[in-house]
């Protein structure tokens, strides 16, 4: 039996795992889950998995948590981080899942990075800006680093391990395009927030829909890959699949290609990961039907060219250049959903906020949080200039 710890239990990562684990409750048991503020869909992971521990920073939530509760489950429910970070390193918890979203999901990252156990990785933000400490912490601790994200966990599967050979030549990132892939950025500025949130082909939550909308979720999956598979940018292309068929393809000096197919569902890399090393898991997945599969690729436009080589300067220049284009992208998402900008000014947010902030080679946790603080207020300067 395989003990989980679920950081971020009520998101949409959190619903595909929690999926997983319901159909194969022989081999795999919630010992444990947080969550922020959605204490009805808390308490319903507590009826239907009875975890033993219940982690919530949002302390005016756990009253009201507690009561709903009405003591009907024998669950430990804690609110000081420091019990969180001692019970992610109790001997009863073999797997913890990483899958709060955004930079929200560094501080539980960084305490998973130092347990020693495995990690199922799904919080690609907290590598992007940190990815110079959390890379050489878990190898510190010996803790296992496996990617969940659907485009890193297809390399990790062609590579059989996140191990590089020198007869790996190249590594291919596919890109569904997301609803926009047809239309121009300058013919964004009507688009509505149902449009942008209407994912062609993922379920997803509205942050990584909006961030597949600009292909900045590419662009944080190029970052994230140079980290967990320590390679150069040059040895990763991106490529528009609009499908999502083919998730990733490793190409090796001579000449072959493999790739990892599978319709677009989350718990395909989560329930790989779940039984690395042992049989494979069962989940109620959707065949591929190769007699009618059909699978095209095109380059991404050229006019989201300018995003993409930010995402390789960041790969080159590591340090702040992280933290400074992840803060910039997630005010300036934040801002198109709360309605404060159009579609096409999520780019001229984050070009305008990464030109205005220094660059520095030299980083550290605390000095993370403080460039992303700054970063924060240079991008929200920004969103008013063009409100």
């Amino acid at each position: 039996m395989t003990n989980i710890f679920l950081l971020g239990s009520t998101g949409s990562i959190g619903d595909s795992v929690l999926s997983v684990i319901k159909q194969n409750p022989d081999r795999l048991n919630l010992k444990g889950i947080t969550f922020h503020s959605n204490i009805t869909k808390a308490k319903k992971i507590v009826e239907d998995f009875n975890p033993s521990y219940i982690y919530s920073d949002a302390n005016e939530n756990l009253k009201n948590f507690r009561s709903l509760l009405n003591n009907s489950y024998e669950v430990e429910i804690m609110s000081e981080k420091s019990e969180l970070e001692n019970l992610l390193n109790n001997k009863d918890i073999d797997v913890i899942i990483s899958a709060i979203s955004g930079f929200a999901g560094l501080e539980t990252t960084l305490m998973a990075a130092k347990t020693g156990k495995t990690i199922l990785l799904a919080n690609k933000e907290s590598i992007v800006v940190a990815g110079d400490i959390i890379i050489p912490l878990a190898k510190l601790n010996n803790t296992e680093l496996i990617p969940i994200d659907s485009e890193h966990n297809a390399i990790f599967q062609c590579l059989d391990s996140d191990k590089i050979t020198d007869d790996v030549s190249k590594i291919i990132i596919t890109a569904s395009g997301g609803p926009f892939l047809d239309r121009k950025i300058k013919d964004l500025e009507h688009v509505t927030k149902k449009e942008a949130l209407n994912h062609p082909n993922w379920d997803m939550g509205a942050k990584i829909t909006i961030d597949s909308a600009t292909l900045i979720n590419k662009c944080l999956e190029l970052i994230e890959a140079k980290y967990l598979f320590n390679l150069s940018e040059k040895f990763f292309d991106l490529v528009v699949h609009p499908q999502s068929i083919i998730h990733s393809i490793v190409t090796y000096s001579d000449g072959s290609s493999i790739c990892q197919m599978s319709n677009p569902d989350m718990r395909v890399p989560i329930s790989h990961a779940l039984s690395l090393g042992k049989k494979r898991l069962s989940i109620d997945f959707s065949e591929l039907d190769f007699s009618s599969l059909q699978l095209t690729f095109q380059d991404i436009p050229d006019d989201r060219d300018g995003i993409i080589k930010i995402a390789r300067e960041v790969c080159n220049n590591e340090g702040s250049s992280g933290t400074i284009f992840n803060a910039a992208n997630e005010v300036a998402v934040q801002s198109f959903l709360n309605s404060r900008i159009t579609f096409d000014k999520i780019y001229d947010v984050i070009y305008r906020t990464f030109d205005s902030i220094p660059l520095s080679n030299s980083i550290n946790v605390d000095s993370i949080y403080e460039i992303d603080k700054q970063t924060r207020m240079e991008a929200e300067k920004v969103v008013k200039s063009l409100s």
